[in-house]
């Protein structure tokens, strides 16, 4: 499925409680799995997207819910990928736009979902497709370059303090990395510094102020 047709799909939905358009039984699970954050399942239910475990969610882009209040307020940071297997690129500082990062990011749409008040309440808001390519989006991209060379600093200042020192959470305006992970943890070795330098997952988030900037833009 291409990204604009799932955008016209969801815009469609927008503002419309589940419950107005999903069989009472299917609503009852569709709202079980919400809980467990399995947002890609009501998408399916809602709109017909199958998603694989293929780079990218969409043909030509990514996916990206999050919850946000009843005004589209985000409520959570936002998940974009795991960091483990491009530690060293990180701590490299590799080229921004040659990075499984910005493959993540160029391309994407946001659809918030308003999960306020009781569940037959929760519904779709209108989503929001960043083509950084755009030049709206200009201002945003260079934003988000900067932010990762400013983690990748962040990070070797970090295993620089000591022989034996850690990775904890790095902050950029835009995104962050921080841990993500669950018992058993899994610690992340790096080929550069030759041990291990963190001792559990680690992925980059959006934060909050990400989101609030994509809509205040798209108003």
């Amino acid at each position: 499925m291409k990204l604009r047709d799932a955008k016209q799909k969801i815009d469609e939905l927008a503002n419309i409680p589940f419950k107005q358009y999903l069989e009472p039984v299917v609503f009852e699970d569709t709202m079980l799995k919400l809980n467990k954050g399995r947002t890609g399942q009501l998408l399916e239910l809602t709109i017909g997207l199958n998603l694989s475990n293929t780079t990218l969610d969409f043909e030509d882009g990514e996916l990206k819910t999050n919850k946000c209040d009843r005004f589209g307020n985000p409520l959570e940071t936002m998940f974009i990928i795991q960091t483990s297997t491009m530690m060293d690129e990180i701590l490299s500082g590799k080229n921004f736009h040659q990075t499984k990062l910005y493959a993540k990011l160029q391309h994407l749409l946001y659809v918030p979902i308003s999960k306020e008040g009781p569940q037959s309440d929760w519904m779709f808001l209108p989503c929001i497709e960043v083509d950084l390519s755009n030049p709206i989006y200009e201002e945003l991209s260079c934003q988000l370059e900067k932010d990762y060379y400013n983690i990748c600093n962040q990070f070797n200042q970090m295993l620089q303090s000591s022989p034996t020192a850690m990775l904890h959470t790095a902050n950029g305006q835009f995104i962050q990395i921080r841990t993500k992970d669950s018992k058993p943890y899994r610690p992340i070795y790096s080929n550069i510094y030759h041990r291990n330098v963190s001792d559990k997952n680690r992925a980059f988030y959006f934060k909050k102020d990400f989101m609030r900037y994509i809509v205040s833009i798209n108003k």
